[in-house]
């Protein structure tokens, strides 16, 4: 019996937060998962774990064993993909937490062009709007747009995103083009999650509170119907290229557009990269990397 055994699954339960959680994350039973934290307990001689039927919690002596293994953990593997280097072979699951059109339309195909070089490897991305746990779910790593809050997420920008206001040609002949966003207030403005929208101005940045008579959370809807003359929309562009380019839709309000958004690949701190998610990481910031020449999102 080696003395590392049962060392990473007790590493993993506590990082993932529940034993099925980690057997999620390490490809196996969470039968699997228990035993072996229970042998390591009883070889040990103490209880790392206290388990309840809803929550895993360490005790006193399990925070102090994580504490000291996590570093032993994460240097074994780092020693292990140096000697390997390149000729590690990337294989295994990467879960990805992600949603909204951009990754539809741009990080899920080129997701998938990532799959083609590494046959070998699983991808698995779950869409969802809402604010994922990544720890707690077993996320490798997260794609999020906007601001971010949690401070206890490592971050890198995949690309910059300006939001862009804009409306049809109908809609602006009838009602005017507006020149500052305080006359939004005066038109109907077609929303998803908020209606507090931001602009940029000299001075800094001023939100504007719109209504109209379109809700809703998908962008291509929105877009959708701006192109029915229904209102004006303020929408990140990769949802409005197509209507754009072809001007069923016309920019307005340039000067104020909010370009302090970005979509970032997100991860929690502390947390040891496996090989195979270092690499698609490395690969989406590349491929975007070179996007940015092409377009603007």
């Amino acid at each position: 019996m080696s003395i590392w055994d049962g060392v990473s699954e007790f590493v993993t339960v506590v990082d993932a937060g529940s034993f099925s959680a980690a057997a999620k994350r390490l490809g196996v039973s969470t039968s699997y998962v228990s035993r072996r934290v229970a042998d390591l307990e009883a070889r040990l001689g103490i209880r790392l774990l206290a388990r309840s039927t809803r929550t895993v919690r360490m005790t006193d002596a399990g925070s102090e064993y994580y504490r000291r293994c996590t570093d032993l953990v994460a240097g074994l593997q780092e020693a292990n993909q140096a000697v390997v280097g390149e000729t590690a072979a990337v294989v295994g699951r990467i879960r990805i937490a992600a949603a909204g059109n951009f990754v539809e339309r741009y990080v899920a195909p080129a997701l998938a062009d990532f799959a083609m070089q590494y046959p070998n490897v699983q991808i698995e991305i779950s869409f969802n709007s809402r604010n994922i746990n990544l720890i707690d779910e077993g996320f490798d790593f997260g794609i999020r747009y906007g601001v971010l809050e949690d401070s206890n997420l490592i971050a890198c920008k995949l690309t910059d995103r300006t939001l862009v206001t804009c409306a049809s040609p109908d809609y602006l002949a009838q009602h005017g083009i507006p020149v500052d966003p305080e006359q939004l207030q005066e038109h109907a403005c077609l929303r998803g999650n908020s209606d507090r929208w931001r602009f940029t101005y000299p001075e800094g940045h001023r939100t504007i509170r719109v209504s109209g008579p379109w809700v809703c959370n998908n962008g291509f809807a929105l877009a959708s119907a701006a192109i029915r003359n229904l209102g004006i929309v303020y929408l990140p562009q990769v949802n409005l290229m197509d209507a754009l380019n072809t001007q069923k839709l016309i920019p307005i309000l340039e000067d104020f557009w909010d370009r302090d958004r970005a979509t970032w690949i997100v991860y929690p701190k502390n947390r040891h990269l496996p090989l195979r998610v270092r690499r698609v990481i490395d690969f989406l910031l590349d491929h975007f990397q070179a996007k940015r020449k092409d377009w603007l999102v």
